[in-house]
C-alpha cells in the first residue's frame, strides 16, 4: 500500500548530468496537504486517509463539505484525495505532509488527466490502418465494417470508433526523482507526466518513505 501527495504541474525543462547528457525532467509543486480524514476497518471497513490541498475561501464549498472539514477545525480545501494505508494510527487529522518525505532516487507514481486532443478519427485514436490510396478507392480514411446487418442489428457498446481522444485519467509508473527544493515545495522527477502545465497532479509513495 502506499499514500502520496496533490500538487500542480509546474512544466518540463531539461537539466546536464556531469557527461553532460540532456536529461528531459518534468517540474512539480507538491503540497503541503493536511490529512483531513481518517478512516479504519472498524469504521469504514477499510484503512485509508484523506488530503486536503489548495485552500480556498468558504463560500466556495457546499454546507456539507464544510461541515466534513469543521468536524476537526480545519481549513476550505479544493482538492480531496483518499489514499489507501496500512496504518492510519501513524496519522491524525490536521497533520501536515510535505515533500520532505520523498527522497532523492526514489520512485513515483504520477497521476493526472491526460491533455484532451478533441474529436478525433479512427487512424489517430485507435491507430487503424488506412485503406489503399490507389485510384478510384473510396476508402482511405474509413471504419470499414462496424458489425453484423440484421442480427444484431446494432453496434455492441465500447466499438472502437471515431471521438474523443485525451481528457481521462492517465498513471506513469515508477518515475525517477532527481532533485527536491523543500523551501518551494518542488520536485524534479526525470521524464513526463500526464496533463498539462496548471493541471493538478496526484503521486503516490511507499509508505515506508513517509
Amino acid at each position: 500500500m502506499s499514500i502520496g501527495l496533490l500538487g500542480t504541474k509546474i512544466g518540463m525543462t531539461q537539466i546536464f548530468d556531469n557527461k553532460g547528457n540532456a536529461i528531459p525532467v518534468t517540474v512539480l509543486q507538491l503540497g503541503p496537504c493536511l490529512v483531513t480524514q481518517i478512516k479504519n476497518k472498524n469504521s469504514d471497513k477499510y484503512n485509508a486517509i484523506q488530503i486536503g490541498y489548495e485552500a480556498i475561501l468558504e463560500k466556495k464549498l457546499s454546507k456539507a463539505q464544510l461541515g466534513h472539514l469543521n468536524k476537526n477545525k480545519l481549513p476550505s480545501f479544493k482538492y480531496l484525495k483518499e489514499y489507501r494505508v496500512t496504518s492510519p494510527s501513524k496519522f491524525e487529522p490536521g497533520q501536515p505532509l510535505t515533500v520532505n518525505k520523498i527522497k532523492i532516487g526514489s520512485l513515483i507514481d504520477v497521476s493526472s488527466r491526460s491533455i484532451s486532443k478533441g474529436f478525433t478519427g479512427y487512424q489517430k485514436r485507435h491507430h487503424f490502418s488506412r485503406g489503399p490510396m490507389s485510384h478510384g478507392c473510396k476508402n482511405h480514411r474509413k471504419p470499414g465494417s462496424i458489425g453484423a446487418g440484421t442480427t444484431p442489428g446494432r453496434v455492441f457498446p465500447g466499438k472502437k470508433m471515431a471521438g474523443k481522444m485525451g481528457n481521462k485519467k492517465t498513471t506513469i509508473r515508477n518515475l525517477k526523482v532527481i532533485d527536491i527544493k523543500p523551501n518551494n515545495h518542488i520536485v524534479i522527477i526525470k521524464g513526463s507526466v500526464p496533463g498539462k502545465a496548471g493541471s493538478i497532479v496526484s503521486i503516490k509513495i511507499q509508505e515506508s518513505k513517509i
